[in-house]
Formats: C-alpha cells, structure tokens, sequence
C-alpha cells in the first residue's frame, strides 16, 4: 500500500490576487469578444493546475483551454484589449509549432501576465491510427471530448473561469483525488495504445503523490504488446523526459519500484540492439536496479536508533545530485560492462542507456557524473583503514591524496568526495544483503568517515597548492616542463601532512628538499620528459610515443 504524499484535497480552489485578476480580465475579455466581434467563446483551465490547487499545491504554470477558437488569435486579441482598453503592460507572444513527436498536437500560444506563465490551446478531440501515437485527426472538441483524451482523470479537471467552479466531466476525477486512485479516462488498454507513453506518466503521478493504481490499469500496463510499443514507438527523448521527473520527484525509489513490479525495466532503461549485442557481458537481473535504489533511500534516510548512519554528510551541490543517485542506482545491472563503437574505442554500457537510452546527455551531470560515481566506486571499494595504503607512510597523506583523486572529487563535473564513498558504499552493500557482513561494510565506511574528520582532512581535500609552478622553479631552478607537476604534488602532499604550515614554511621545506639532493631536479627532467623522446619501433622506423598518464 503506498503511502500518500499529498495532503487532503480542498473542497474549493483558492486564487490567488494574480490569479483572481486573471480570471476577471479573461472572462471580460470574452464577454467584450462576443459583443464587439460577434466571436463566442469560452476559457477553461486545465490539467496540473487544478489538480494541484486542489491538494493545496502552488502551481505557476496555467494552461487555458478555448472553446471552439485557437490559441494564438485569441491571445493576440487578448493583448491588443489589455494594452487599448485596461492600458496594461503585455509581454511577447510566442507561438509554440505544434510537434507530434513532442507530444506537442497542436500549435499553442505562450505568454505571461501578472507573472503567471500562460498556455492557450483550444479543446480538441483526437483519433489514432493503430500503430502511432500520433493523432490522425485533431478536431475543436467538447469538454467531454477533451477530458477523455488525456492521460488521468485527475488530469483531466478543469476550472471554468466564468462560473468560477471545478467540472468533472469524466465524473471520476474529483472522486479519485479524493481516494487516492490512478485512473484512466477511458480503458486503460485503449489510453496506452493510443499514446503508450501514459504508462510512464501513470508511474510519475503515482510516485509523486503516492496514489494506487487501478487493477485494470496495472494489467494493462504489463501488456506484453503495450511494452514492445514503449520500446519501439516512443522518441527515447520523451521517456527520458519523464524519468528525468521521477528522480528529482519526492519519491524517486517508488517510481523503480512500480517499474519494477510492472516488469517495465528493460522497456524503460532501452539500449539499441546494434550496442548490447556487442556488450561484453549480459546484463544484469533488473531486481538489482530496485536493491540499489532502496539501499541508497536507506542510507539517505534520517537515522533511527534502530539504523546506523553509513556516511555523516552527502554534499548537496550541486542541483538535483540525489535525482543523479537514484538514477546511478537504477542503472546498477548495467554497472562495469563496456562496448566497442564501431573505431573500436570501448565505452561503458551505463553511457549507453543515458546516451541512447534515455536520450539525457549531461543534462544534471547524468552522462558525465553518473559513469563517475561508478568509476569513483571502482577505485574505493573494499576502503578500510586495514588498508596497506594507509598503513604505509602517512595515514593522513594516504587519506587526503584519495579523496582528493579526480575520480573521487571533482566539483566541477558534480563529484564531491562524500558522495563518491554513499555510492562505492551503495555498490558494495548489494550484493551482501541484510546481516554481518552488510553491518561490516557498513562498520568500515563509518570508521573511514570518523577518521577524515578526526584528522581534519576534510577541510584540505579543496585546497590549492600553497605554491604555484614559477615559486617552485625559483626554488629548484631550472626550467618549467612536466617535471614541475610532479613536484607541486609533493607540495600537496606536504600541505596534507601540515595544515597548519604556511607558504614560507614550504618554501623552507622544498629548499631543504632540493639541497640535500632529495629532490634531484635532473632525474625529474629526465623521467617525466621520457615519454616526448623518439622511440624506435620493431621495422626501424621511428614515432613520438604518447605521454604516459601521470
């Protein structure tokens, strides 16, 4: 049973004074249209909106529904009467194409008023042929006709801004917000191969507000037919699109987990059959997505005397990072398998799904900083300070140069040292389950935690060299190259084991370095120039070699 998010629905809805003038120059407006134009029409606004006044919700975003009229006329009219007759300031119109595959059926006009965001479209009726899901026919409609177009039924409210009041012409709308219930308009089957996108917003709504489906609708969703549309007949674009809205939603861990009792993953989370035929291992099971998930939601769960907290702090920076978890988590049967393109470069399978799959790009850091957290988790897993790493020289060094690693901590790409050990922890905890060895693990990463801050390491994983590439030059002598990267991580690295020494005191100690000779200027020149010299191949010939990482 899904717990409701959502408070009680309101017996009315509330304007407010933005949206009360509104509503009075719109129905003015129309009255002044017929009188003067002789043109009959009325407004409706529709959709999120209502549904979100009604739970108590601000909504921005109002999209207006005409009677018998399109948008754009309409909203040019509109302006001309609030600029000639009630002498107010207007904004642009702009006129929104319509574009099928962005689900977009009909030409739309947008503007602004009062600072309300305004869409105008007139009510339509629409007809699909059977393998599409764009309409063969778009028509002016009733509002009937246009409530049993749309997804739900409590999507498919509106609010007559002439009479002032809710009507529910499906009659179920009002009735199902009520209740808590996901439904649609019309039989679900018909809804989904109409437009079998739907299934995906059914699973948004559901999560976000934590609604029940209907049984009928829940069958209809796991119509094998159905799934085989979604894969196939939807732009990638478009479910990205609403998976997108399901992790930075208030529940992202239950949209996984109806996708999951839906058997809609592989639907879903879709790779190109020319890209997985050349994987390099088989995907995993799908549970595994649903493991990750609720690992990662416990984990970031306010702790309980029952719980212990794994990780005492996740960075929030930058914007939608936990949307960027939970799709990181969901992508875990894809985790450490690759590709090769067709220059046979080899490519992780994971930036196959957001890439082709889900068509995201870097859009929050997905494509960049979600193969990061993967990678990141490669190089931490088994992190313990029973490591030799850390048991060999300075501890505090050792610590400080890993969660200073590139993979581990990278701000600028959305990495951050605290959630790079969440997520190693996350993937480390899903193949051991609940019991000794998960509160092991566990046990390992608090003690790891505990430890940078006891050292303060922390406060240093950010800091810059206190010596730029000319100072340590003017120390060394010689000329700047390659080797001078290789002796400001020296300085780093003393940086870590003082923090409180300051710029003169590492002066001191890189000219004592360099004048006892533990330091030898050459031997760096020469090693790190090593990778330019020409080197000769097997045939005689000669090519530069590449420079090794450093």
């Amino acid at each position: 049973m899904a717990t409701r998010i959502v408070s009680q629905v309101q017996d009315e809805i509330h304007l407010t004074d933005a949206e009360n003038r509104l509503c009075n120059l719109l129905d003015e407006f129309t009255r002044h249209l017929k009188e003067e134009q002789g043109i009959v029409t009325a407004c409706r606004i529709n959709g999120g909106w209502v549904r979100d006044k009604l739970l108590g919700i601000d909504s921005n975003d109002v999209d207006i529904c005409l009677a018998d009229m399109m948008g754009v006329p309409f909203v040019e009219r509109f302006m001309t009467f609030l600029s000639e007759k009630k002498h107010l300031p207007v904004n642009k119109v702009t006129k929104i194409e319509s574009n099928p595959d962005q689900s977009k059926h009909l030409e739309t006009a947008r503007t602004t008023l009062f600072d309300i965001d305004l869409d105008f479209v007139n009510l339509r009726s629409e007809e699909y042929a059977e393998h599409s899901r764009i309409p063969t026919e778009v028509k002016f409609g009733t509002p009937l006709e246009d409530a049993l177009r749309r997804d739900l039924t409590i999507n498919a409210l509106f609010y007559n801004i002439h009479t002032r009041s809710v009507e529910d012409h499906t009659e179920k709308g009002l009735d199902d917000l009520r209740n808590g219930i996901i439904r649609t308009p019309l039989p679900p089957l018909q809804t989904f191969r109409d437009d079998p996108l739907r299934v995906i917003r059914c699973i948004r709504f559901a999560s976000r507000l934590g609604f029940e489906m209907t049984l009928e609708l829940l069958n209809a969703a796991r119509d094998q037919g159905i799934q085989e549309a979604l894969s196939l007949k939807i732009s990638r674009e478009r479910v990205g699109e609403e998976l997108d809205k399901m992790m930075k939603g208030v529940e992202p861990l239950r949209a996984i987990q109806i996708i999951h009792d839906l058997s809609l993953y592989h639907s879903i989370f879709h790779v190109p059959a020319d890209i997985i035929s050349v994987a390099s291992a088989a995907v995993a099971a799908p549970e595994l997505s649903l493991t990750a998930c609720t690992i990662l939601y416990n984990l970031l769960s306010p702790p309980s005397p029952e719980t212990q907290k794994p990780v005492t702090r996740l960075h929030p920076d930058p914007p939608y990072s936990y949307a960027r978890f939970f799709l990181a988590a969901s992508l875990f049967p894809f985790a450490g398998i690759t590709y090769k393109d067709h220059k046979q470069k080899v490519h992780p399978l994971v930036e196959a799904v957001i890439r082709e799959g889900l068509k995201l790009g870097n859009k929050n850091y997905y494509l960049d900083g979600i193969q990061a957290l993967y990678d990141s988790a490669a190089m931490i897993k088994g992190l313990s300070l029973d490591e030799d790493r850390f048991k060999k020289g300075s501890e505090r060094v050792a610590i400080g140069l890993l969660l200073r690693h590139t993979k581990v901590h990278k701000p600028a790409s959305g990495s951050h040292w605290a959630s790079s050990l969440l997520f190693s922890l996350v993937c480390e905890l899903v193949p051991l389950g609940h019991g000794e060895e998960a509160d092991k693990c566990i046990q390992r990463y608090n003690a790891f935690v505990s430890r940078v801050e006891e050292l303060g390491v922390d406060k240093l994983v950010d800091a810059k060299p206190l010596l730029n590439g000319n100072e340590v030059i003017s120390v060394v002598g010689g000329k700047p190259g390659p080797h001078t990267a290789v002796i400001l991580a020296k300085v780093v690295e003393w940086q870590l084991e003082h923090p409180e020494g300051g710029k003169d005191a590492c002066i001191s100690w890189l000219t004592e370095e360099h004048s006892s000779g533990r330091f030898n200027v050459q031997e760096l020149v020469e090693s790190t120039s090593a990778a330019k010299r020409v080197q000769v191949d097997s045939r005689g010939g000669s090519k530069k070699a590449k420079r090794s990482p450093q």
